[in-house]
């Protein structure tokens, strides 16, 4: 049976003028500054986040940071986390953009039924199949706004997993340059240690001959437990940063070791300039310009709230008491047509609605303009520690070479008996604490490059091959 609808030309006017009520999207405005402060050349960005950044980490040329950082997508937990939530996000968009179409069910049914009266016994039978459709009709755009919403909500999602997947990532690599520092720290320790035992042995001989005080021996010995001590503290430093670099591998730490090994990697060497296409790139700008979208969209939502919902609904089967006539014409039944429905009174809570919509909108963009505000602050921070510590390194090596320099020659001065054991414990404590604080600024320096390349995003590259 073929069943047809006429549509109202009023009908076909509403239908045809598809409008979505709401305002539509527009990124906010932002006042951005031409150019980075502490770098000439660096200018700001334009949403570049889709731009695939490649394995950023190989500018280091250091294999198993490599490796490590290649498995922090995969099996840390936070990440597989973030990425549920956004296959949920995606399932949402697939629910909403499925509602603006119609939808087909079916019912079928089979009863049987009894009753006594007056000592009569009555038996019935009912069969019954039918379809039917129904389909909400997006006059007004609710369906298209929500839809919309949902799209945004999934991108802002998305942008989430990236973000939290980045700075996993730097963070594995900030701690790895650390662990590897505190290696060669304990490096410098043991060779201490060593030559701080081959002096002792010597001044015990001398002691014992008595050619030597009870002081010298005293500060000797003091000496030489003091560098074990400082050893064995870099020991739990060491193993604690193994320890956080296994978590973030998603790894008990039991499971996890790192052998000690030189660091071998590069030192990036920053830029004298950069594309302009970089600071909004990283993924937590542009999660929090999705989420303004996803607000803007709601408005929408929120303002269908004042007009009706127009549905066009339609069904045919049959019924019938017998199972063998229930397909035949008499049995056919049938329904069609369409259903308004609104609120006429709700005492002002569809305008509270709106105003809420509205308000969270207006806070959506506050928190868009700080995350870019915040962004430009943390590259401007990195840089100028990176061009501060080139010129502060540089000083602390020349007094590191001066520091050993002295160490070396009153060695010799006290091997030819010139000078007392007191003057040698001196210039080596002193010596110890130049090349120490000059590896404690080569760790900030790797840890600050780290840093940047996470602040603008995943690298200085427009494109990483």
């Amino acid at each position: 049976m073929k069943m047809s609808l006429k549509i109202t030309p009023l009908l076909t006017v509403m239908l045809l003028a598809g409008c979505a009520v709401g305002p539509d999207y527009q990124r906010p405005s932002m006042a951005m500054p031409t150019h980075f402060k502490e770098a000439k050349g660096w200018t700001q960005a334009t949403p570049q986040d889709a731009n695939s950044k490649g394995e950023w980490w190989q500018v280091y040329h250091d294999a198993t940071l490599s490796n490590l950082l290649k498995q922090v997508s995969i099996s840390n937990q936070n990440v597989a986390s973030y990425a549920a939530q956004y296959r949920e996000a995606q399932a949402l968009v697939g629910q909403s953009r499925a509602e603006l179409l119609p939808s087909l069910g079916y019912d079928a049914s089979s009863t049987r039924s009894g009753s006594r009266a007056s000592g009569q016994r009555s038996v019935s039978n009912s069969h019954a199949a039918d379809l039917s459709a129904s389909w909400e009709l997006d006059v007004w755009g609710k369906l298209r706004r929500t839809l919309e919403e949902n799209n945004a909500s999934a991108e802002a999602s998305k942008a989430e997993l990236a973000n939290i997947t980045l700075s996993a990532q730097s963070e594995l690599a900030q701690d790895y340059f650390q662990l590897r520092i505190i290696d060669e720290k304990i490096a410098l320790y043991q060779r201490s240690i060593a030559a701080y035992q081959r002096y002792l042995t010597v001044i015990e001989n001398k002691y014992a001959a008595g050619s030597e005080s009870r002081a010298t021996l005293a500060q000797a010995q003091m000496q030489l437990e003091s560098a074990r001590a400082s050893a064995q503290d870099y020991q739990w430093q060491r193993a604690q940063m193994e320890h956080a670099i296994a978590l973030l591998l998603g790894r008990a730490p039991a499971d996890f070791s790192l052998p000690v090994a030189k660091l071998e990697a590069a030192l990036p060497a920053i830029p004298n300039s950069v594309p302009s296409q970089l600071l909004q790139r990283r993924p937590d700008i542009a999660y929090a310009e999705r989420n303004v979208a996803a607000a803007n969209a709601a408005v929408g939502v929120a303002i269908a709230g004042y007009y009706p919902d127009l549905t066009l609904s339609a069904s045919g089967g049959v019924s019938s008491s017998a199972i063998n006539s229930l397909f035949s014409l008499p049995n056919r039944v049938w329904s069609l047509g369409p259903e308004l429905s609104g609120t006429l009174l709700d005492f002002g809570a569809t305008s509270a609605k709106v105003e809420q919509a509205r308000a969270a909108y207006d806070a959506s963009v506050a928190s868009y303009r700080q995350s870019v505000l915040t962004g430009m602050g943390e590259v401007e921070d990195y840089l100028v520690q990176l061009n501060t510590l080139q010129g502060e390194i540089a000083a602390q090596q020349r007094a590191t070479d001066a520091a050993q320099e002295s160490a070396r020659v009153t060695r010799n001065q006290y091997d030819a008996g010139m000078i007392d054991y007191l003057d040698v414990a001196t210039t080596e404590n002193s010596s110890l604490s130049a090349q120490q604080s000059l590896l404690s600024l080569q760790s900030t320096q790797w840890v600050s490059s780290v840093g940047l390349i996470a602040a603008l995003g995943g690298g200085w590259q427009a494109d990483t091959q």
